[in-house]
């Protein structure tokens, strides 16, 4: 059981198939002219700004705009977070463990 106020490292399940998302995607982007992102959103069964979203990433992905970070960088990003955090834990051990054995290994300094 989680404590409160703390994360779970377990992800949301995707409320849209991984093959939905790239057929949509597919879809915009081989169109000529462009469809209205609500109307084919609507024949697939998506909502819009999911759908928004997604050819957002892609663009981003195939380097076409820079607001957005790479789906790459964003994996490379939580990859990171998560070592920091690890790390910051082992550090805390280190540190406990540190004062620990000065201590023992001091007999003049007072316990408490």
């Amino acid at each position: 059981m989680l404590a409160w106020g703390r994360k779970s490292s377990v992800a949301a399940p995707k409320k849209y198939p991984d093959e939905l998302r790239q057929r949509a995607v597919r879809l915009y982007r081989e169109s000529d002219p462009k469809p209205v992102i609500r109307r084919l959103a609507e024949q697939l069964g998506v909502h819009h700004e999911a759908l928004r979203n997604w050819i957002r990433q892609a663009e981003a992905d195939a380097g076409e705009r820079h607001d957005r970070p790479t789906s790459e960088m964003v994996e490379e990003n939580r990859r990171l977070r998560r070592e920091v955090s690890e790390l910051r834990r082992a550090n805390e051990i280190l540190k406990a463990a540190s004062a620990y054995f000065a201590a023992e290994l001091d007999p003049t300094r007072r316990r408490s």
